[in-house]
């Protein structure tokens, strides 16, 4: 089809298009050096023609110097009598001839040529430097000879010049490490003449020790100072300076390595803590606005943006950008402050569009936002912030940088929620509801990421089922691989649902949509792979992630025969020993620790899942027309259940009701038969209301849409079953309310435990000084 690449070309991108590229890099260089060899051989050769030309008059070798005038008379053996010594050639062939029409005039010019004035300025040497041999020259001579040919290429292949540029900006930028020709670009920031300040102006000033901004330590290195960083920020603010902003570039990148082990070439130094500050903040915010001014990015009403990378100033900011971005990058990973961590993430967010082209930066970029996303330390504030840059990444960069964003923040979800309790909890579940809103942004890209993990997942479980070992279920019973399946119902019902997409007509319109058949049946089987007491609050884990997608997608997932299956365990029909333990929360611990087994306390916390998972999968359908039977199964289970539980273990055996050993009483507790009749008792209540109400229908069950618009305005609250769901919800959050409140507490008595015990320490280490003085 007319706009989408063909199978092999996808293959091709996916498979051998790296490879391809860093083959054809190391060709680009190799080629490159063959053609300085080659172009400084042809220098060569035609400096020895010229040498060796018999042409020469007599008046030209007059004004020769003595010295080379005496070798050119001589044979081949006093020359090599006299020993072979080399003429000092004090400047070469255009310099002398610029020398000589100089002193034809006795005057020295005022306007020389623009590109030697350009030359001479940014030239960091005091001096000319003298060459007697073309091989002695500098390696600049090569990256002017490559420039030379980039352009070349620009103009005979200006579509793979582009492409390079867009993918590669690396090998374009040959040798982008001298920050000098961010000068030439400052031409219209012309210095102010220096006015003369009068003796007692120059007693009063504050800086009159700092002439300028080159005050340098012991080591040779300059000092940064509050008025350097003013005069910077100034010239930032009010002209866009691309000087004043080297500049900072330069200092940050002093402040952000602050705390390096090892030495580097840095030109200045800080040791104030205020001149940091002023300095961080100065770049932090300033440095942005200025890139913008001078190379502004376009972005359109869809969120792509363009950037000029093929203008001059891009190319010559290019070094400088790289070098704030690695600066920024390192503080980054050097940072624990959580007010200046927030304020360098919301820096980076205006100069994603500058580093599309870098890959290698964007990478470190990408893996130290999201190791400052997963951190369990971080504060709710920090993972925010973090995640705002990693979605404006998504948003303005290509396909392939989308992929290996998603790959980066699905590894870093998994790797941080490796430890799960009631502390880290609310910071995992804020990774997941935030990434999840990753997948929406490139759903074509969103489904093949979901495809390869999916089915790494299916991989694990099948490996776990077709080769069981002694701890071959760890692989599938821990928190990383439940947190996963989690966080893939969180990624189909935030996209998959027409509710929250009003795009959406049908759940199944979304790319997304097929990775939820695999899901469902990955997460089923998980469930039932070790059905046993002891790991029930997993399988209430997994099942409150399948209602999710119940929920959100309105499919029909088959869970009353595994909440059921909890009712038949010897768990549920034993009567309970009496325990004065604690009440467990379920959704912090995947399996019952074992003095849990059989007491009062783990069988009403497992009535209570039971009854809630229950009320909650048929909720989702309380307004179906077809829940009368829909329940009728459940129902006449649950009925069965409440009424061999009284019974003789015998009639329990016959009902198929485990019953454990003969010698198992029958179980009492009130307060389970209680719930589990109320909740029968609400199932055939909004049963019979159901039936009421499509006694009036005149449509039959092949009317689709009429089936599907059954009660549709009326609000599930409404219904017998959805206001007993909804009572079971306010319930649950004000016990959830309580647990919040006794962990407090907890973490409170913890604390003065640790305070007494530090001050009880302090205590006994004055009073044994005090010993020691009076001994003393």
């Amino acid at each position: 089809m007319a706009g989408q690449s063909k199978k092999s070309t996808k293959k091709f991108e996916k498979n051998h298009l790296k490879d391809t590229l860093g083959k054809r890099t190391e060709v680009a260089k190799v080629k490159q050096r063959h053609l300085v060899k080659a172009k400084k051989k042809a220098r060569n050769a035609k400096a020895n023609a010229t040498g060796n030309d018999d042409k020469s008059t007599a008046d030209g070798e007059a004004t020769l110097p003595n010295q080379q005038r005496r070798l050119n008379g001589m044979d081949n053996d006093p020359f090599f009598q006299e020993g072979f010594q080399l003429p000092e050639m004090k400047k070469a062939k255009q310099a002398v001839r610029s020398k000589t029409s100089a002193l034809s005039t006795g005057k020295r010019k005022r306007g020389s040529d623009a590109s030697d004035s350009v030359n001479s300025e940014n030239s960091s040497m005091a001096e000319e430097q003298v060459y007697t041999d073309p091989e002695s020259a500098p390696e600049e001579d090569g990256e002017e000879n490559h420039q030379e040919d980039l352009d070349t290429l620009a103009t005979k292949d200006p579509d793979f010049y582009k492409y390079l540029q867009e993918n590669d900006a690396e090998l374009l930028d040959f040798g982008g490490g001298d920050l000098a020709e961010v000068d030439q670009l400052s031409d219209d920031e012309k210095p102010k003449k220096k006015q003369k300040m009068s003796k007692k102006q120059r007693d009063d000033n504050p800086n009159k020790d700092v002439p300028g901004d080159i005050v340098e330590d012991g080591t040779g290195q300059v000092e940064v100072t509050l008025a350097m960083v003013s005069q910077w920020k100034t010239a930032m603010v009010e002209q866009h300076s691309l000087r004043a902003m080297r500049r900072v570039v330069l200092a940050f990148r002093t402040a952000a390595q602050v705390n390096a082990d090892d030495d580097q070439d840095l030109k200045y130094s800080i040791s104030s803590p205020d001149v940091y500050h002023q300095l961080l903040v100065s770049a932090l915010e300033h440095v942005p606005s200025v890139l913008n001014h001078h190379v502004p990015v376009k972005e359109s009403t869809t969120g792509k943006v363009r950037v000029a990378t093929d203008s001059k100033k891009y190319r010559t900011l290019t070094p400088m950008l790289r070098s704030h971005s690695i600066a920024v990058i390192h503080l980054l990973e050097n940072l624990s402050d959580a007010p200046t961590l927030k304020k360098t993430l919301n820096a980076l967010i205006p100069l994603l569009p500058y580093l599309l082209s870098f890959k290698k930066v964007l990478k470190s970029l990408v893996t130290s936002v999201i190791n400052i996303w997963s951190d369990a330390s971080a504060v709710d504030t920090t993972r925010i912030t973090a995640f705002l840059v990693i979605r404006r990444l998504a948003i303005v960069s290509d396909a392939s940088i989308r992929t290996a964003l998603l790959k980066t923040t699905y590894q870093g979800l998994v790797k941080g929620s490796r430890v799960t309790n009631s502390h880290t909890l609310p910071a995992i579940n804020l990774m997941k509801n935030s990434a999840a809103e990753l997948w929406g942004i490139d759903p074509e890209v969103g489904y093949t990421t979901g495809f390869v993990y999916i089915r790494q997942l299916a991989v694990h479980l099948r490996s776990s089922v077709t080769q069981p070992t002694k701890d071959s279920y760890k692989q599938i019973y821990n928190w990383q691989y439940i947190h996963s399946l989690d966080f893939w119902s969180r990624v189909i019902a935030t996209h998959c649902s027409p509710v929250s997409n009003p795009s959406l007509k049908a759940s199944s319109d979304s790319s997304l949509h097929p990775l939820l058949y695999p899901l469902v049946q990955i997460t089923l089987g998980a469930l039932r792979l070790i059905p046993t007491p002891i790991y029930y609050p997993l399988r209430f884990q997994l099942t409150r992630s399948l209602l999710r997608i119940s929920r959100a997608t309105t499919t029909y997932i088959p869970l009353a025969p595994s909440i059921l299956e909890i009712l038949q365990s010897a768990e549920m029909t034993k009567s309970p020993k009496p325990s004065t333990l604690k009440a467990l929360d379920f959704t912090t611990i995947l399996r019952v620790p074992k003095p849990y087994l059989g007491t009062r306390t783990y069988q009403d916390g497992l009535g209570e899942q039971v009854v809630e998972l229950m009320a909650e999968s048929f909720g989702i359908w309380a307004k179906h027309i077809a829940f009368p039977e829909l329940v009728l199964p459940p129902v006449v289970h649950t009925k069965r259940w409440l009424k061999t539980l009284s019974s003789s273990p015998k009639n329990r055996m016959s009902n198929g009701v485990n019953a454990g050993s003969d010698k198992a009483k029958a179980n009492k507790n009130s307060r389970l038969t209680a719930s589990v009749a109320l909740l029968v008792q609400k199932l055939e209540s909004n049963a019979r209301w159901i039936e009421e109400k499509r006694r009036h229908v005149d449509f039959g069950p092949s009317n689709r849409e009429g089936v599907e618009g059954f009660l549709r305005d009326v609000p599930t609250d409404e219904t017998p079953l959805g206001a007993f769901v909804e009572g079971l919800r306010r319930k649950g959050e004000e016990r959830e309310k309580m647990l919040e409140q006794a962990r407090e507490a907890e973490k409170r008595d913890r604390a003065k435990e640790r305070n007494e015990e530090d001050q009880m320490e302090i205590d006994g280490g004055e009073a044994d000084q005090l010993e020691d003085e009076l001994d003393g």
